[in-house]
């Protein structure tokens, strides 16, 4: 029997979609119902009825499952961050795990071993880094909150529990002194109006503060005497203007300049000392990150006279982890910030000449050009975007035949993909290790630790 829009059913919720949402079935139907939890009774309305399959929302609770609890944010219902803080965080690993577990099988169609998600060392508080978009409420006043999920709709947050106390106090105190000063907001439809995001950094071991303006011109009013207020106020380590006018979703424009303090902040990640403005990738949760660092390294495996090549390597952190390990790294990204930043660490480390390159290109292009030239690293750790490896760097790494293959991914869909094209080219996936670096979120990391098949 076809279901139909408005529809009321009585449902038990059976697990989680990979997007967070619950699934529950009826009449050999998935439905597909957010706000849910595995064991949880419920009733719903169908809200898009599809062939075979349905999108739903929560209408009444009629018993919760065993990993629920209430949620203790008010923006956490409409507020497109949070999707799983209605779930006890034992179970929210749980579901993590089997996220994990169902791309493999499923999208992969890979017998490999997923193990248990390692959870977060915390999971409240942990965010380093933050883009707030400012906007105005009801009553026309400046705030900060965030996008209401899919849309671009601001849901105001007076203190969001991901990130450190002291940013969600600085952003209200930003708009306040924004707001005196007559500061407008950006209006993204018309592309009007000044003040479009705040973006404040932490470093998580040295403690120091970056805050940037995000703004469509190329000033703030009464600029100094608001950078000077907040940054005595909230002991700012620097303050930014980032100059975005582009007419676009893209938070950071290309130009920044420094009002106050060296224009940049530092901090360790793995024992890799660091500096960094506002365009550098940096993985937002550190304890985490030093763990899923700690599990890539052990993968990887080392000799000391091993090459490593480091693809989509951002700042360069995970193979300068790797590095006392062997003879000899290059890292290969894309973004040239994040390249200067590499470049400048291994300077300050005061690296040998030859034992740490890094190079600004595409990954594709490179990996091509060095499996061309000959190159044959010993092990190659890919970290690429959500969208995945483009063909040619997987192809480039069947060329150049590694040993290892480590593959991070923030994205287990295109983690498995990738995963099974190496296994039908020549790798054995020998495991999968979940990490938790998003705690609350829908979000999850892997890695995956890849052999090369002996002829």
């Amino acid at each position: 029997m076809p279901l139909t829009k408005n529809q009321i059913l009585r449902l038990s919720i059976e697990s989680l979609s990979s997007d967070g949402n619950g699934v529950a079935h009826w009449e050999g139907q998935a439905i597909f119902v957010p706000n849910t939890a595995p064991g949880d009774e419920a009733e719903v309305r169908i809200v898009k009825p599809m062939k075979g399959y349905a999108f739903s929302r929560l209408e009444k609770l009629l018993a919760p499952g065993p990993g629920r609890i209430e949620p203790d944010c008010p923006a956490a219902g409409p507020c497109g961050g949070c999707g799983l803080r209605h779930m006890a965080y034992a179970a929210e690993c749980q579901a993590k795990t089997q996220f994990v577990r169902d791309a493999f099988a499923r999208l992969g169609r890979l017998d490999v071993p997923v193990l248990p998600v390692i959870g977060a060392p915390g999971h409240e508080r942990y965010r380093n880094k933050v883009q707030l978009p400012v906007g105005r409420d009801a009553d026309g006043h400046l705030v900060t909150g965030f996008y209401a999920g899919r849309s671009h709709r601001i849901v105001a947050c007076a203190d969001c529990k991901l990130q450190p106390v002291w940013m969600n106090e600085l952003a209200a105190r930003a708009c306040a002194l924004l707001e005196q000063a007559g500061a407008s907001v950006y209006e993204e439809e018309q592309h009007t109006g000044l003040v479009r995001h705040l973006y404040m950094r932490q470093g998580w071991h040295s403690g120091q503060r970056l805050l940037c303006f995000v703004i469509n011109g190329r000033s703030l009013p009464r600029e100094q005497e608001i950078c000077r207020t907040l940054q005595g106020e909230f002991d700012l380590t620097t303050v930014l203007i980032n100059e975005n006018t582009a007419r676009t979703n893209v938070v950071l424009g290309p130009r920044t300049r420094t009002v106050l303090g060296p224009g940049y902040l530092e901090d360790t990640l793995a024992g890799v000392s660091l500096r960094m403005g506002v365009h550098e990738f940096y993985q937002v949760n550190t304890p985490a990150a030093e763990v899923l660092y700690a599990r890539a390294r052990a993968y990887a495996a080392l000799q000391p006279e091993d090459f490593l090549l480091d693809l989509y390597c951002g700042m360069g952190t995970i193979g300068l982890s790797m590095l006392p390990d062997c003879r000899r790294l290059l890292g290969v990204e894309i973004v040239p910030q994040a390249v200067e930043g590499a470049q400048a660490t291994a300077a300050r480390l005061g690296l040998p000449k030859g034992w740490a390159e890094f190079r600004c290109q595409d990954a594709g292009a490179a990996a091509a050009r060095l499996a061309a030239e000959g190159a044959r690293p010993d092990v190659i750790v890919v970290d690429p975007p959500r969208k995945g490896c483009d063909t040619a760097t997987l192809e480039a790494i069947r060329q150049m035949s590694p040993r290892t293959v480590v593959m991070v991914s923030c994205n287990a869909a295109t983690a498995a993909r990738d995963t099974r094209w190496l296994t039908e080219n020549g790798y054995r996936a020998v495991e999968v290790q979940p990490v938790d670096l998003f705690p609350r979120t829908r979000h999850v990391e892997c890695i995956v630790a890849l052999q090369k098949e002996q002829p």
